[in-house]
């Protein structure tokens, strides 16, 4: 009776372990699979979103609704450290590194909060999505405005921790990094990384103003 108890419990203990490993899985899959267009449309239709309300949320309405979304599909620390590039950043120390990352976070944040203030009957609309080098992945998508006009945004994503998410971005085919890149090396190399930081906090107050 003993044998065929325990025989009885290894067999309840391997069938219990076999479906938490397959709970692990089923969980592990499921966190990796919003693919980099996925991520987009929930990005636009959040941007969308908060234009529709945009006047009555006002800019820390925006800024509150759009943190957790830019957090979810932008990965600013590779952004910042790609604009800053590898001498610049290898001279930061920690600290300054995790005050580089959170200040560029909140630019982008109140950057997206003060473009997208309202809604005039614009509509996204993902094009296609294409493998790139690097292990990267490009999405292309269009704005079309109220007047018929078209603004091309082309996101790059690339895999962090398993999640798609944006390291650069295109507009009309010109590159957001290229276009910030030289300012903020320039303030690194003439006025040194409080000047940067500054200038970071600078925009952020634009942004709100604007």
């Amino acid at each position: 009776m003993k044998v065929r108890l325990t025989i009885r419990l290894m067999a309840w203990y391997l069938i219990g372990s076999a479906l938490l490993f397959v709970n692990f899985a089923v969980i592990a899959a499921n966190a990796v699979t919003e693919n980099p267009e996925q991520v987009i449309q929930k990005l636009q239709s959040s941007l969308l979103q908060v234009m529709r309300e945009g006047e009555k949320l006002g800019y820390e309405g925006r800024f509150k609704f759009l943190e957790p979304v830019i957090d979810q599909s932008h990965d600013t620390e590779t952004i910042i450290k790609t604009i800053l590039g590898a001498t610049y950043w290898s001279q930061l120390d920690s600290e300054q590194k995790k005050l580089v990352v959170d200040t560029f976070r909140q630019l982008s944040i109140a950057t997206y909060a003060g473009r997208f203030t309202h809604h005039d009957g614009e509509q996204f609309e993902v094009i296609e999505q294409r493998d790139l080098p690097h292990e990267q992945m490009l999405v292309r998508s269009q704005l079309t405005k109220s007047d018929g006009g078209i603004v091309n945004f082309d996101y790059v994503l690339q895999q962090n921790e398993g999640h798609w998410r944006i390291v650069n971005i295109l507009f009309d085919g010109v590159s957001e990094l290229a276009v910030i890149r030289g300012e903020y090396r320039a303030i690194m190399q003439r006025e040194g990384f409080q000047a940067l930081i500054e200038l970071l906090k600078e925009k952020i107050v634009q942004a709100k103003q604007n």
